[in-house]
């Protein structure tokens, strides 16, 4: 046995005699002050002192919850999610009684939106929006599936306007006249204004004055219309920067003012172009008869920038930016010039009679969503489909926050 195994034997009996001469009974543990041990391989042994250690300690098994099924959804609070903001468009009426100077049997007001469109969790909107349906001074191309309903008055603005008003349930009666143009028949700016005159003595609901596109032409013809409308409030569609570019921008926003008459603000997908006109039409036109047009792009053909340059605009008016807080209309009649909504094509595009309706109706409700208060349209199925979408939206507005949740268990 060599040296140092003989140290470590020694000191282990020493220890062994030390633990002998303690009670551990009764001690959880022992404690040795200025003891230094110098081992290789230390082995304490002691019944007595394992147990005291031992006592009193419970061994901890996690068991696992019974497993019950559920019978009930589990109930939590909800709050919606409500926010005020700091803007608000602006309101605009079309049309005048006779007790405000006008000759209309109705007139309609747009605009008031103070959140963004049919929030109905935040508020209801202020005003429903309007169908505005479209008639034309005369004979134009228009696709079998709109003809069917209208070639027996096509060649009669007055008739055809009030068509559309008495079957249709047009709220504003939109007059194209499009014989204006210089490139068609060039109708003097008389004989327009004259049509109108006609309409006016024909339906009891607010116009729409559309003109035929060419800048000093329309100015002309605007000029005459506003004129012979005056106090009726009737809607100059429309003036655009190009007239400003031509030099009868400002002419036309006098003539406007001068007359009382509301204006429609066109520019094509860019909100500071129509940030611009509107600020140039300030000069003359009072802020609350001014309507905007944002340009309406058709289901396939760009819808998706129409509802982000809407969308955008509304947001944008209700956070404070006073050029852009107007109501908006869309000429969602634009649908008819795709191509898939009026073409025959493969049997999976049929029936042919009902897709058209359905591509105008498509575009309106998408622009609906996006906050676009008046809808210049067509044909008589979409504009009777979106008058009770619009029916339904706005009687929505009477429903509780805190009952959105329902969803879940609701029976349809």
């Amino acid at each position: 046995m060599g040296e140092e195994e003989k140290r470590d034997k020694e000191a282990a009996t020493k220890l062994a005699e030390l633990l002998g001469l303690l009670d551990l009974k009764g001690k959880g543990e022992i404690t040795l002050e200025d003891v230094e041990l110098q081992v290789s391989e230390l082995i304490l042994q002691s019944s007595s002192l394992a147990s005291t250690m031992l006592k009193g300690i419970k061994p901890k098994v996690a068991l696992a919850p019974p497993k019950v099924k559920p019978s009930t959804i589990l109930e939590a609070p909800f709050k919606p999610s409500a926010q005020e903001y700091p803007g608000q468009v602006r309101e605009l009426t079309l049309g005048a009684t006779k007790g405000e100077g006008g000759s209309r049997g109705k007139t309609v007001t747009v605009g008031g939106a103070t959140s963004p469109a049919f929030y109905l969790f935040e508020k209801a909107p202020t005003h429903p929006p309007v169908i505005a349906v479209d008639v034309f001074d005369m004979e134009v191309r228009l696709p079998k599936a709109i003809k069917e309903h209208v070639e027996e008055v096509w060649n009669d603005t007055a008739a055809w306007a009030k068509m559309v008003v008495d079957k249709w349930g047009a709220d504003v009666v939109s007059v194209h006249l499009l014989s204006t143009d210089p490139l068609i028949k060039d109708a003097k700016a008389r004989e327009a204004a004259k049509t109108i005159e006609n309409v006016l003595q024909a339906v009891d609901v607010p116009l729409i004055i559309g003109g035929c596109g060419d800048p000093k032409k329309d100015a002309a013809v605007f000029t005459k219309v506003a004129e012979v409308a005056e106090g009726e409030r009737v809607l100059l569609s429309s003036v655009t920067l190009d007239m400003g570019d031509a030099g009868v921008l400002d002419d036309v926003a006098k003539t406007a003012a001068k007359y009382g008459q509301p204006v429609l603000a066109f520019t094509a997908l860019d909100l500071n172009r129509a940030k611009e006109l509107n600020r140039k039409l300030y000069d003359h036109v009072p802020q609350e008869n001014v309507l905007m047009d944002l340009t309406t792009a058709a289901l396939g053909y760009g819808l998706e920038y129409s509802f982000t340059i809407h969308e955008r605009a509304r947001l944008a008016a209700l956070m404070g930016d006073s050029e852009l807080q107007h109501p908006v209309l869309a000429g969602t009649t634009n649908a008819w010039a795709a191509r898939e909504a009026f073409l025959k094509l493969g049997p999976e595009w049929e029936p042919r009679e009902i897709r058209g309706p359905l591509w105008e109706t498509i575009t309106a409700l998408t622009l609906l969503l996006a906050g676009v208060d008046v809808f210049m349209m067509m044909h008589p199925d979409a504009i009777r489909t979106m008058k009770k979408l619009v029916d339904v939206f706005m009687r929505r507005g009477g429903a509780k926050p805190e009952k959105i949740a329902s969803w879940v268990n609701a029976r349809i």
